[in-house]
């Protein structure tokens, strides 16, 4: 059975603030509809809607999830069509310029006149407690990656480098041998997963339940997963290989899958908090610290890792509770737009571009 869905994120909470990588994951397209407005005015809910009704004509939708709210959208792709639609006013980075764009304003449902002076206000004053949330997730995630940063040391120390490059070069020739281009391919940058008020959230298991080969990477922090990773997708795009690079969600400078969908195969870090085992036929583990460390280095640090966990543990819990209060206030702002929102007028512009879209695969 062909799937007809796939789900990314292309927007992260991370230890270094908001990440964006819409400019890679929306490249290429013929056209692009960016959905104007304020919270609160149905884009998610228009974005939901034209991506069943293309599912329901046996159309591809790429689904690119919000990380506030996992369940909700800020954009989409029809892949047949290579036409993208997204909420703008959260999808920075958006290539505008690089191919034909067209506005839906949304903010024409919106009556002004049925929002009070109180009411602006507290918009006002809610968007600034909503910024200093964000503010103090971002504050408590960037200290909880150094305090991994603390941990990764001193795994590092027990490194067996020339053995890791020894798997990434075996790997490399596995994978690539033989499979080579004509010419070098740009990688497309995504997110497989996202911090969210849940806690992590992550779409591995359906972004990858189609391929015939899966590799699991398992270690420990400082056991090179990602530097591993960093090797191949540079070994594939010099090759001529397609490949998609998932950036990790919380470290978007850190790597956690790729994806070469060519050779059917993914390779991606299998630990916490995205631990996942080999379950079924073409799934393969593969142990950085039973492969490359000095053996009983966790035997040697338990002390000092235990109480490292816990110290990380409780700042990304700190982070996950300032992302709930992020969500909570975006609520009540969502909450006043949606009040004084004639949703007869959104209705209506999402039936347009469902139109639209609609009419324009029937000319291709």
């Amino acid at each position: 059975m062909i799937e007809l869905s796939s789900h990314y994120f292309a927007r992260g909470n991370t230890a270094h603030g908001a990440h964006f990588l819409y400019d890679s994951a929306f490249q290429g397209l013929s056209k692009l509809y960016v959905l104007n407005g304020p919270p609160g005015t149905g884009k998610s809910t228009i974005l939901r809607d034209l991506a069943d009704r293309l599912m329901e004509d046996n159309r591809h939708v790429q689904h690119f999830h919000s990380p506030l709210r996992p369940d909700e959208l800020d954009g989409i792709i029809a892949t047949e069509l290579n036409i993208g639609v997204v909420d703008g006013r959260v999808c920075e980075g958006i290539p505008v310029n690089a191919c034909e764009t067209a506005y839906v304003q949304l903010a024409d449902a919106v009556d002004n006149g049925r929002l009070s002076s109180e009411q602006l206000e507290t918009i006002e004053a809610l968007s600034g407690k909503l910024a200093d949330a964000y503010s103090s997730a971002y504050a408590a995630f960037l200290t909880a990656l150094r305090i991994h940063d603390e941990w990764e040391k001193l795994y590092i120390e027990s490194m067996d480098f020339a053995k890791a490059d020894q798997i990434a070069q075996s790997l490399i020739q596995s994978l690539l041998e033989g499979n080579s281009g004509s010419r070098p391919t740009a990688p497309r940058h995504l997110f497989f997963g996202a911090a969210t008020p849940r806690g992590a959230y992550d779409f591995i298991q359906r972004l990858t339940a189609q391929l015939e080969r899966r590799i699991f990477i398992k270690g420990r922090p400082g056991s090179g997963k990602s530097t591993l990773l960093k090797k191949l997708a540079a070994a594939a795009e010099k090759s001529g290989v397609e490949v998609q690079v998932y950036h990790c969600g919380f470290d978007p400078n850190s790597l956690d899958m790729l994806i070469f969908p060519q050779l059917s195969t993914a390779i991606f870090d299998s630990t916490a908090p995205h631990e996942y085992f080999p379950s079924r036929g073409g799934d393969e583990a593969l142990d950085m610290y039973a492969l490359a460390m000095a053996p009983g280095t966790d035997e040697t640090y338990a002390v000092e890792i235990a109480a490292i966990k816990e110290r990380y543990s409780d700042k990304m819990k700190e982070a996950t509770a300032h992302l709930a209060a992020a969500e909570a206030i975006d609520t009540a702002i969502k909450r006043i737009y949606t009040e004084a929102t004639d949703f007869a007028i959104v209705n209506q512009l999402g039936l347009q571009l469902q139109a639209e879209l609609l009419n324009y695969r029937s000319q291709l």
